[in-house]
């Protein structure tokens, strides 16, 4: 047995565009009435001790992190727009401890010491659990755990596959036949699954940035909004940040926290693609259409074919539906048009309507899209610049909610100048790949996304390019 084909029935054209009609083009989590004011941007050059370049969770994290080493350590961070309003204001609030985007890609590139960063990954998500409890952070917080869905047999044989090897690295990992599966969920494209019962948390990603924005706050550090960063410099008295308004921030230490932007390094911008992600979210499901979703212990959902959805519950009952399509841009172009694709948008409901087809007629009352900074190996890396004086991480592909807490304490050890667990790590000390220059770089990127969809389309076989990508390391499976 195997599913539709990803785009054939389901939903019919008009009931797609009605479930779409009147869905605001705007990131469900930001579009909040207690979203917190503005602060002030810098209007005055300012000396401190440490510049934090970037307002979501990889810089609130390093601002928070380092007023809680060194409570008299002068911080500064600097945000080009708002806090939260890029990624961490709109992903679908998947809270995972992987720090290696997933167990297989962890095994496939850190073999040797994927059992200090599975450690390490679990006491940062519950690091992370116990800084919403201590400072009171209200982002709708549930332990819930993660299914893995298959939709296709051969899904299915990789998920009996995937359980056996968590196993063998102790990890704690059900599989769960059909039967099992649907009586956590309802959808009859259920093949099986499986479920890391605490590997993985749900929150309201925009209201944990802003917790964070608050915490920061009530720990001394100085945010400024609406201060974009156009250049670093080297100075005598330290790395020099210059803002769009021509203000100078002079630090001892810097950590550039941009990750899908364009680093201010210069020789980092090669590791890193931004790719396009769109989301839905739908209105709340009424009682009785809750009532036959299942979805009791409200776990994350995500399923198996290369090109893949995540879904899950909000607060109130609505599913967020996102993923499947990830957008290049020639150049590596961001810009607020790309934010919106109607052609995404009207894909997502139709798989939608395949995945939960008792509820045709439910409504999407927002579409968004945002930036995803990808890298050829899928998980963050780490270096420094400047004589050991400013640091970096970026590449978290998509599971940075809880890996930029991570990478934090990792830019911050950087900085420190000495060794560490962390900063010994074989992840911390190598980077991926870069990838090539344009045009083949766009060349690339498509032809992968072509093959992955061929490869869904036929039972998960891949061609000759996906073969090449696995042998030079380059094999994209998540």
């Amino acid at each position: 047995m195997s599913r539709r084909t990803p785009d054939g029935g389901g939903a019919s054209t008009a009931d797609v565009s009605r479930a779409l009609a009147g869905a605001a083009p705007q990131p469900y989590w930001l579009d909040d009435p207690g979203r917190p004011a503005a602060l002030p941007s810098l209007r005055e050059d300012v000396r401190c001790d440490l510049a934090v370049v970037g307002g979501g969770y990889s810089g609130l994290w390093t601002a928070l992190l380092a007023k809680e080493r060194d409570p008299g350590r002068d911080v500064v961070l600097l945000e080009g727009a708002r806090i939260g309003w890029a990624a961490s204001g709109r992903n679908g609030g998947f809270c995972a401890a992987s720090l290696t985007h997933g167990l297989p890609n962890g095994v496939e590139r850190f073999p040797n010491e994927l059992r200090t960063l599975n450690r390490l990954g679990a006491q940062n998500l519950d690091a992370i659990e116990a800084t919403v409890r201590d400072y009171r952070i209200a982002c709708d917080w549930e332990r819930t755990g993660e299914l893995n869905v298959a939709t296709a047999a051969w899904q299915a044989e990789e998920l009996r596959a995937f359980a056996d090897l968590a196993a063998e690295h102790g990890e704690p990992v059900e599989f769960l036949d059909a039967a099992s599966v649907r009586a956590q969920v309802n959808s009859p494209t259920f093949l099986a699954g499986t479920w890391d019962r605490d590997g993985c948390a749900l929150v309201h990603p925009a209201k944990l940035a802003w917790g964070l924005r608050e915490a920061c706050l009530a720990r001394g550090v100085r945010i400024f909004e609406r201060s974009p960063i156009v250049a670093l410099e080297k100075s005598a008295n330290g790395p020099s940040l210059l803002t769009r308004q021509g203000k100078w921030v002079v630090a001892d230490h810097v950590a550039l926290a941009t990750n899908a932007f364009p680093s201010l390094l210069k020789r980092v911008r090669p590791y890193i693609v931004p790719v396009y992600d769109y989301v839905l979210m739908s209105e709340p499901l009424s009682a009785a259409q809750l009532a036959e979703t299942g979805w009791n212990e409200r776990q994350g959902v995500g399923d198996s074919g290369n090109q893949f959805h995540y879904y899950r519950l909000t607060a109130d009952n609505r599913i967020l539906w996102g993923g499947y399509d990830a957008v290049y841009h020639y150049r590596g172009r961001i810009a607020a048009e790309l934010e919106q694709r109607p052609e995404t948008f009207a894909k997502l409901a139709r798989h939608f309507f395949q995945t939960f087809p008792h509820l045709e007629g439910l409504r999407f009352t927002h579409s968004w899209g945002g930036v995803i900074d990808t890298c050829t190996r899928f998980c963050a890396f780490f270096g420094t610049a400047h004589g050991g004086r400013v640091a970096y991480a970026a590449g978290y592909t998509g599971l940075g909610v809880a890996a930029t807490r991570f990478g934090a304490n990792v830019m911050l050890d950087l900085l420190g100048g000495r060794a560490t667990e962390l900063t010994e790590l074989e992840m911390v000390r190598t980077k991926p790949l870069p990838f090539p220059p344009e045009p083949f770089k766009a060349l690339g990127v498509n032809l992968t996304r072509w093959s992955l969809d061929r490869a869904d389309r036929h039972e998960g076989r891949r061609n000759l390019w996906l073969r090449a990508l696995d042998r030079a390391g380059l094999g994209f499976d998540s």
